[in-house]
C-alpha cells in the first residue's frame, strides 16, 4: 500500500498545475459594481429604523458569513445605493440606504476573512415593496432575489432598481447613481 500510495503522491505532485501569477483584477476584488444593490437585515436583529437611528454616522453592515456576498460588498464602491430588505419577518424593501465606506474587515469578525461596508440611511420606500410583489412582475423575473433568494447581499441592475423605485412610490431619477 506504501508503494502505491509513493506513486499516486509522485504523479499528482509531477502533474499538478503550475501557479500562473495574476494580475489583481476587480473581479477578484469582489466584481464591478452595477452601483445598486439589495441587502438584507432579520428586523428582530437589525432593523430599518435602527439604521435610521444611526443618522449620517452610519453603520457597519457587519455578520456577512457568505463569501459570495462578501464579494458583492468587495464591489461596493462609495455612494453606490442599496435597498434595504427586511428578511423573515415582512419579506420586504422598506428604504433605501448608501455605501459611505468601502470593504473593510468586519470588526466582528476574529477571523480576519470577513469584511463588511459602512451605509447610512437615505430614505423610505413611500410604498414597501413585498417579496410576492417583487415575483409577480415579470420584469424583475431575473433578479437575484428571485433568483438567489437566500443571498443577504445582491447586485441589482439598473432596470430593477428603476421598476422596484416606481412599485415603491419612490422616483428612481431622485437616487441616481
Amino acid at each position: 500500500h506504501l508503494k502505491v500510495f509513493s506513486k499516486i503522491l509522485y504523479l499528482s505532485f509531477i502533474y499538478m498545475p503550475k501557479k500562473v501569477p495574476q494580475k489583481s483584477t476587480s473581479a477578484q476584488k469582489g466584481g464591478a459594481s452595477t452601483g445598486f444593490w439589495l441587502m438584507k437585515s432579520e428586523p428582530d436583529v437589525f432593523s430599518w429604523d435602527m439604521l435610521k437611528a444611526k443618522g449620517q454616522k452610519g453603520e457597519p453592515w457587519t455578520g456577512v458569513r457568505n463569501y459570495l456576498a462578501r464579494n458583492n460588498m468587495k464591489a461596493m464602491q462609495k455612494g453606490d445605493l442599496a435597498f434595504f430588505y427586511h428578511s423573515n419577518i415582512g419579506k420586504e424593501i422598506v428604504g433605501v440606504m448608501k455605501v459611505i465606506l468601502e470593504a473593510h474587515p468586519d470588526p466582528e469578525d476574529a477571523t480576519g476573512i470577513w469584511e463588511c461596508v459602512d451605509v447610512v440611511a437615505v430614505c423610505d420606500m413611500p410604498r414597501s415593496v413585498t417579496l410576492a410583489d417583487i415575483k409577480a412582475n415579470s420584469k424583475l423575473s431575473q433578479m437575484s432575489l428571485v433568483t438567489s433568494m437566500r443571498l443577504s447581499v445582491q447586485p441589482v441592475r439598473k432596470n430593477e432598481w428603476t421598476e422596484i423605485c416606481r412599485m415603491g412610490n419612490l422616483p428612481s431619477k431622485l437616487l441616481k447613481r
